[in-house]
C-alpha cells in the first residue's frame, strides 16, 4: 500500500471516529427530550459517563478481548493481554494494515461505549445512578467485547461454513444494547403511573425539539457508524454505504409516519423520528451489500415495525421512555435477517447462519444482562424510591436542574396529584 493511499484511509478512519463520537450527544439529547425534564440532569450525566467508561474499559482488556488474534479462530473466547499491545512491526494495526493500530482501537472503542448508552434511555427515569455505573461498566467491559469477538475478531460465528454477516452491528452493537435494556426494564418494573387499572398513561417527554435535534445528529454520525466501518477510504464502497444507509433513514421516517397516521389518526413526530432511527438500525447489518431498492424496502420495514413494537411493548406493559427496544432490539433483529433476505449473500444458508447468530447473540446478552441487573438488586438496589421518583431524580442524585429558573422545588406535581399533561381517555402509545 502506498504511503498517500494510507494516509487518505486512516484521515477517513479518523473522520469516521469524530462522527461516531458525536452519536453520544445524539443519545444524551434525543433521551432527555423524551424524558421529563426533572430527570433531565441524570440522563445527561449518565450519556456524559458512558463514553468514558467504554474507552477505558477497552483501552484496558475490551480491545484484547474482542481482538484476540488469529490463535483464537473460531472460538468462543480470547484474550490477548491486557493494556493496548501494539503489534510488532510499530503502528500500523495488524487487524487492518489500512490504518494505525491507535486509529483502529478509537474507532472500534467509540462503538463499544453505543450498547451501554441504549440501555441508558430504556431504564431512564427510575434506575439508581450508581448501580447503572456498574452495570455500565461490566457489560461494556465484558459482554460487548465478548459477543464482538465472535465476528468480528474472527470468532465462532466468522468460522461458521456460511460466516454470519454484520457489516456494522445491527446485532453486535443494537440488538445487544436492546437486550441488556430488556433484561433491565423486565427487573425494573414500570414507571408509577405508567400503567393504572390496566389502562397505558402516556408520560410525555419534556422537548421535542431536543429529541429531534438528537436524531438528526444521529443521523449524522451514522454516516460514520457506517462509512467507517468500510475499514477504508474506498471511494466506491464508502459512497454507496452512505446512499444506502440514508435511504434507509428516509424510508423508515415515511414507513413510521404513514402507519402511525393508520393507527392513531394523527401525524405523530415521535414515531417519524423513531422511524427515521429504525431506518438506521435496520440498514446498519448489510449496508455494503444492497442496492436502492432493497435499502428503500428495508428502512419501510423496520419503520412499519417500530410503531407496532411500541404498541406490542406497552400492551406487555414493558415501560420503555425512549422506545429503545423498539428501535435497536426489534429492527437490530430486521436488519440481521434482511441480509439474508437481498443483496449479494441472499439464501437459505445465509437466513440459517443469521438466526444462529441472532440466537447465540441475543441468547448470551440477555442471560449476562439480566444475572448482572438481578445480583445489583439483591445487593446495591437498582430503583430509586418512590419520593425520588416523583420528584426526579435531578434533585436527588445530583442535587440541581437542568432548567433552574422554572425546576424550583414542587414545579412538577406528581402523577399522585395530577395527570399528566395528556388528554384524559387517550389511547394512543407514544415513544416516549
Amino acid at each position: 500500500m502506498s504511503q498517500d493511499l494510507f494516509v487518505v484511509n486512516n484521515v477517513w478512519m479518523m473522520v469516521s471516529i469524530f462522527l461516531v463520537f458525536v452519536m453520544h450527544l445524539g443519545f444524551a439529547t434525543l433521551e432527555s427530550g423524551l424524558a421529563r425534564s426533572k430527570n433531565t440532569v441524570n440522563i445527561l450525566f449518565k450519556n456524559s459517563m458512558i463514553p468514558a467508561i467504554g474507552l477505558i474499559t477497552y483501552a484496558l482488556w475490551g480491545f484484547s478481548v474482542m481482538y484476540p488474534g488469529s490463535d483464537f479462530a473460531g472460538s468462543f473466547f480470547g484474550f490477548s493481554g491486557f493494556g493496548l499491545n501494539m503489534p510488532e512491526g510499530g503502528e500500523t494495526s495488524a487487524y487492518n494494515e489500512g490504518y494505525t493500530f491507535w486509529t483502529d482501537f478509537l474507532f472500534q472503542g467509540m462503538f463499544a461505549a453505543t450498547a451501554a448508552t441504549i440501555v441508558s434511555g430504556a431504564v431512564a427515569e427510575r434506575v439508581k445512578l450508581t448501580s447503572f455505573m456498574v452495570f455500565s461498566v461490566l457489560f461494556v467491559g465484558i459482554c460487548y467485547p465478548i459477543v464482538g469477538m465472535w465476528k468480528w475478531g474472527g470468532g465462532y460465528l466468522n468460522e461458521l461454513t456460511v460466516p454470519f454477516y454484520d457489516f456494522a452491528g445491527s446485532t453486535i452493537v443494537h440488538s445487544v444494547g436492546g437486550w441488556g435494556a430488556l433484561a433491565g426494564i423486565i427487573l425494573l418494573g414500570s414507571r408509577i403511573g405508567k400503567y393504572v387499572d390496566g389502562k397505558i398513561k402516556p408520560i410525555p417527554g419534556h422537548s421535542i425539539p431536543l429529541a429531534t435535534i438528537g436524531v438528526f445528529i444521529l443521523w449524522l454520525g451514522w454516516f460514520g457508524f457506517n462509512g467507517g466501518s468500510v475499514l477504508s477510504a474506498d471511494p466506491g464502497a464508502v459512497s454507496r454505504v452512505l446512499v444506502m444507509t440514508s435511504l434507509a433513514a428516509a424510508a423508515g421516517a415515511i414507513g413510521g409516519c404513514f402507519l402511525s397516521m393508520i393507527l392513531f389518526k394523527s401525524a405523530d413526530i415521535t414515531m417519524v423520528l423513531n422511524g427515521i432511527l429504525a431506518g438506521l438500525v435496520g440498514i446498519t447489518a448489510g449496508a455494503d451489500q444492497m442496492g436502492v431498492t432493497d435499502s428503500i424496502v428495508i428502512g419501510l420495514v423496520a419503520g412499519a415495525l417500530v410503531v407496532l413494537a411500541v404498541v406490542l411493548f406497552d400492551k406487555l406493559k414493558i415501560d420503555d421512555p425512549v422506545g429503545a427496544l423498539s428501535v435497536h432490539l426489534v429492527c437490530g433483529i430486521w436488519g440481521t435477517l434482511a441480509v439474508g433476505l437481498f443483496g449479494a449473500l441472499a439464501g437459505v444458508d445465509q437466513i440459517i447462519s443469521q438466526l444462529i447468530g441472532i440466537g447465540m447473540v441475543g441468547a448470551f446478552s440477555f442471560a449476562f444482562a439480566f444475572v448482572l441487573w438481578y445480583v445489583l438488586k439483591v445487593t446495591m438496589g437498582i430503583r430509586v424510591s418512590e419520593k425520588e421518583e416523583l420528584d426526579g431524580l435531578d434533585i436527588h442524585e445530583h442535587k440541581m436542574h437542568a432548567y433552574p429558573d422554572i425546576n424550583a422545588p414542587g414545579f412538577e406535581m406528581s402523577l399522585n396529584e395530577k395527570e399528566t399533561t395528556v388528554a384524559a381517555g387517550s389511547k394512543k402509545p407514544v415513544a416516549v
